[in-house]
């Protein structure tokens, strides 16, 4: 799929502020890929769907989740996971995108994984820093991720989870795994 077909499916399904966003996330995610030796084409069309279901309602985002055998443990965390394994479905399923690397990338934007892929990683980061983001650390992620996409990840989870620890919010699990993993292999 084209880029322009790629932005005119995924503007239908956003906010005009959510497109704007994609945007930034879809320049980022290519210099990322381009600096780190990531496939910047997968980047580039992981980046663009990485929202795709972002604005779905939570019953239908339930549904898809009980049905398609998703973790069933991600209903009892912040409904702000949901979109990232639904729309990787939706992706697939409306979009015909059927690259497992870039519907994993987009699966896992929100709560990472161990052994997270280059794809993976680029992704993730390039949705946290990208240059509409606007909040504190994030400039300090924006210059580690000029240096090591993995400490910029480390990072960037660091601050997630201090982040829902000062709202009195539960993490995801897999969220804690992701950094232990990453800073298990930094250690190596």
């Amino acid at each position: 799929m084209e880029r322009e077909e790629a932005l005119k499916i995924v503007k239908e399904q956003l906010t005009e502020h959510r497109y704007q966003h994609t945007l930034g996330v879809v320049e980022t995610a290519i210099q990322l890929a381009e600096k780190y030796g990531a496939d910047v084409v997968k980047a580039e069309m992981a980046a663009i769907f990485h929202d795709y279901a972002k604005f779905r309602s939570k019953e239908e985002m339930k549904e898809i989740i009980k049905e398609q055998g998703f973790p069933h443990d991600l209903l009892e965390f912040n409904g702000e996971l949901w979109h990232a394994p639904v729309g990787a479905y939706l992706v697939e399923k409306e979009a015909g995108i059927t690259d497992r690397e870039i519907l994993d990338a987009i699966r896992f934007h929100t709560s990472g994984r161990i052994n997270m892929t280059l794809l993976d990683k680029v992704v993730y980061l390039a949705d946290y820093i990208e240059p509409g983001r606007h909040f504190p650390g994030v400039d300090e992620v924006r210059e580690i991720a000029k240096e090591s996409l993995d400490k910029a990840l480390i990072k960037a989870i660091q601050n997630t989870i201090l982040f829902l620890m000062k709202k009195n919010q539960t993490v995801y699990p897999d969220t804690f795994h992701t950094y232990n993993d990453l800073v298990q292999k930094l250690e190596d």
